[in-house]
């Protein structure tokens, strides 16, 4: 694991949302969002300490669950185990959704990728239900799920989206591959991370293919009362919603509105939340472009990206290296390295030098097949490194 650790505790609601809803008319919803602030702002102090803790647990658990109640307290050393892998299944269906999708993204990860739960040595995932009250998040804080009931007037129960529990815990996959710093373009791709690969459990679990999925990021956690999408949509950054609370919707989807904000709390550590709907919007267009289940192909392109990245990975960097991994995993200049290519410019970033990462791509192939020839694994892994 990189030792790089975000600063930041890593929510699915962005702070540019609750911040707007401090200057709601109505005082429930102006408390509970400067109450879920100030929470997130305590957190932010305790989580490298618990990031580290969890990564010295080396000892595979298989990626066992356990589900914990709150009882609206904020203190998780008392939480209440609600329930286990050996144990029913509870009358409460928060914990009963916040298990499955705990499995769910654990399963995904598994049989999909090969990697054993977001450590990849069978890290244990813990969840916590009723965290405080009224509180409008969930989040992943370095070890552990923990999810707000919402405050029932705009947001609702956080366990109900799959995308959003998939979300959070891939930013322990990031944590523990690429480590993106979590500012200015690697920390708008540590969040775009998390909306695809949270995307892609919830298109998997439903069998969806890339033209079936709505695409949505926390379409779930709206009251049904809020004429709002959901928190972010993929397909089209800018547009999940437009609502006289809320807001409108601020995510760019190309780079020509790239949203220049400062590194640091008050400027979401240089608009992470924004700008990364012009990744999102890329893995979107690559995903139809190529057709079928996104999983599978533009899935296997974007973790293999992943892992090759570094703490200050930027969105270029990261481009270069999705075409190169599209012509290792698959054809040189084939269907899904085009699909690459077209995707990243319609969000304004060509693919530097195309010719001559061909030619790598072409150089890493063939080290591949001599590997697979001659059974020199030194050979083998150097063309997966590529």
């Amino acid at each position: 694991m990189n030792s790089n650790r975000c600063r930041c505790i890593n929510c699915i609601t962005p702070p540019h949302m609750l911040k707007k809803l401090l200057e709601s008319s109505d005082a429930r919803i102006r408390n509970a969002a400067l109450k879920t602030l100030i929470s997130s702002s305590r957190l932010r102090g305790e989580r490298t300490i618990r990031g580290f803790l969890a990564s010295a647990a080396v000892a595979s658990a298989n990626g066992r669950r356990t589900v914990s109640d709150c009882g609206n307290s904020t203190f998780l050393p008392s939480a209440t185990v609600s329930r286990t892998e050996e144990g029913p299944a509870s009358a409460d269906d928060s914990v009963n959704q916040a298990f499955a999708g705990l499995g769910n993204t654990r399963e995904f990860y598994r049989e999909v990728f090969d990697r054993d739960s977001l450590d990849g040595r069978g890290m244990r995932l813990d969840g916590y239900v009723h965290y405080d009250s009224a509180y409008n998040n969930a989040f992943w804080d370095g070890s552990q799920m923990v999810f707000g009931d919402g405050d029932g007037v705009l947001f609702t129960d956080f366990t109900k989206s799959l995308d959003v529990i998939a979300h959070e815990l891939t930013h322990g996959v990031t944590e523990f591959t690429a480590g993106l710093a979590y500012r200015n373009q690697s920390g708008a791709l540590n969040e775009s991370m998390s909306d695809v690969f949270g995307s892609l459990v919830k298109q998997w679990a439903g069998k969806q293919t890339a033209d079936q999925a709505d695409w949505l990021i926390g379409a779930e956690v709206f009251t049904p009362d809020v004429g709002a999408d959901a928190l972010r949509s993929m397909k089209a950054p800018g547009k999940a919603y437009n609502h006289p609370t809320l807001g409108r919707d601020p995510q760019p989807d190309h780079m020509n509105k790239y949203v220049n904000l400062p590194d640091t709390d008050d400027g979401d550590w240089g608009g992470v939340h924004y700008n990364s709907g012009i990744p999102n919007k890329a893995f979107y267009l690559t995903a139809t472009n190529i057709g079928g289940y996104a999983w599978e192909a533009p899935g296997h392109i974007w973790y293999e990206t992943l892992k090759a990245s570094s703490p200050n990975t930027n969105f270029q960097e990261f481009a270069d290296t999705t075409y190169l991994k599209a012509g290792q995993l698959y054809a040189s200049n084939g269907t899904e390295q085009q699909a690459v290519v077209a995707a990243w410019k319609e969000v304004g970033i060509r693919i530097s030098g195309v010719q001559s990462l061909a030619a790598t791509t072409a150089r890493a192939r063939r080290a591949y097949a001599a590997a697979g020839s001659n059974g020199r694994d030194e050979d083998h892994d150097v063309a997966r490194r590529i």
